[in-house]
């Protein structure tokens, strides 16, 4: 106990540390006199990155007390860090030490030579062939939504579509990548992952939080949540040990694959931490996509209408199949407009290795530099009426010469999302099949803003009534 009193006492003066400004660096916008800019980054960043960009120009000095850190928004600078000279900055954050926790070292947080060989090793796993074997699981699990939507009845209150989407791709994520049907457990498991990634964006922000060896209240029920986690992976990892080949999903892909470079596997360790980042990532981002997509629909009932007419024309009564997404381009403008307002993996930080350059700016080494997809995807020097929900956007026509990393709702470069073809798949036939069968309508009154956890999501809630429709137009429910 002496000595985890000494190291938080460490922890706490480096933390009040104050770091002096970089001469040659981005200009720093007014922050608090001791504090700086903590308070922001804590409260409201996105709101505020926003406004810098449009008052300091493409990157700017944010001081955090025991850090160096700075906000580069344009897309030039995005792609210098994340692809062009992507060796010079790592993972060493604040924000990946505190994700490490409940994630492990799995590809979203390791680095290296260790996490070129996990990837390697997983890259199969995630290849177009195998991940299309898929779709009859997410046009299933849809269909049972929708046919329990369909018992509601007329006068039924607001349904929290948000949870309900987070149990459908958590359905999904648990029978495409683990084999079995976890629904029944949704909710814990659910709510387990809600608090984590609440409670490690808590940690990111704070000046200093108490280590997970104290037991506080909320250290027990962080620890308690990820065991209510490693309850449901570790178990099926153990199985699929004990009966290789015996399964087609992707934890047995993972467990069959092998690095063609050295011959080896994973080691058990490595499979839970790959299928906890898997399952936690494929199933949260796309559920918050698509929560945000229903809730930019109801907003908007000229795009909703043409959503509907391209469904129809497409579908008619029929359920949809993978091969029906090439003749519904709309569709998926639809969902890549939704990401471009509200990108679930809404900030990336990396560590600078060496002095660097972004925006005509030095970059010590030891900085922390932050990119907001949030806050570049609403680039006025890139984006027209950058607010407005327009899926005309992604048009071929208007995207051609668009800059590759004005947008980037998957990340960029060698760290591009491994799961990003599966995440579209899925997020074009599930907002294809509800949108064949229901008209989506906010509650009267609802308020929704972003809840910044470790991705973006619609809250407190996402209450909405569902109003059947048909191919020829809405139909009365019950």
């Amino acid at each position: 106990m002496i000595d985890e009193a000494s190291s938080f006492v460490r922890a706490v003066t480096r933390a009040l540390r104050t770091v002096p400004l970089d001469p040659k660096g981005p200009p720093a916008p007014p922050g608090d006199r001791f504090l700086g800019h903590a308070g922001v980054l804590r409260d409201d960043p996105i709101g505020h990155f926003t406004r810098w960009c449009a008052e300091y120009g493409d990157a700017v000095t944010l001081r955090v007390p025991g850090e160096h850190m700075v906000l580069a928004l344009h897309p030039d600078a995005v792609k210098h860090v994340l692809q062009s000279n992507a060796k010079n900055y790592t993972k060493q954050t604040r924000g990946f030490d505190k994700m490490r926790l409940f994630l492990g070292n799995g590809l979203v947080t390791s680095e290296g030579d260790f996490w070129k060989r996990q990837r390697r090793i997983a890259a199969p796993a995630f290849h177009r062939n195998r991940i299309e074997g898929f779709a009859d699981t997410m046009i299933g699990a849809t269909a049972d939504m929708l046919a329990r939507w369909a018992t509601l009845p007329a006068d039924a209150p607001a349904t929290d579509v948000a949870r309900e989407l987070t149990t459908l791709t958590m359905r999904i994520a648990s029978v495409t990548l683990l084999g079995k049907d976890l629904s029944g457990a949704a909710d814990a498991v659910g709510d387990a992952l809600q608090f984590l990634t609440l409670s490690t964006n808590d940690r990111i922000t704070a000046l200093f939080d108490i280590p997970l060896t104290v037991p506080t209240p909320e250290n027990r029920r962080y620890l308690q949540a990820v065991k209510v986690v490693d309850d449901l992976l570790l178990p099926l990892i153990a199985e699929r040990q004990r009966t290789p080949g015996a399964h087609h999903d992707l934890l047995a892909m993972l467990l069959e694959a092998r690095d063609e470079e050295t011959g080896e596997g994973m080691t058990p360790q490595q499979l839970r931490d790959e299928a906890i980042t898997i399952f936690a990532a494929g199933h949260e981002t796309t559920s918050n996509a698509l929560a945000w997509t229903f809730y930019l629909l109801g907003r908007h009932r000229d795009v909703a209408t043409r959503l509907y007419d391209e469904v129809d024309r497409a579908l008619g009564d029929r359920a949809p199949t993978l091969a029906d997404l090439p003749a519904m381009p709309f569709t998926k403008c639809v969902i890549q407009e939704s990401m471009r307002l509200y990108p679930p993996a809404w900030i990336i930080g990396r560590r600078a290795l060496a002095d660097d350059e972004l925006c005509g700016y030095r970059v010590a080494a030891g900085t922390q530099v932050l990119l907001s997809p949030f806050a570049t995807h609403r680039h006025p020097k890139f984006w027209e009426d950058p607010e407005a929900f327009d899926p005309d956007r992604f048009s071929p026509e208007r995207a051609a010469g668009r800059a590759a990393y004005a947008y980037l709702p998957f990340g960029g470069g060698p760290r591009v999302c491994i799961g990003n073809a599966f995440a579209m798949m899925e997020a074009q036939l599930i907002l294809a099949q509800v949108s064949q069968r229901f008209r989506l309508e906010l509650a009267p009154g609802a308020r929704v803003e972003p809840v910044r956890g470790i991705t973006l999501s619609p809250g407190p809630a996402l209450p909405m009534h569902m109003r059947a429709r048909g191919p020829r137009g809405p139909q009365p429910v019950g």
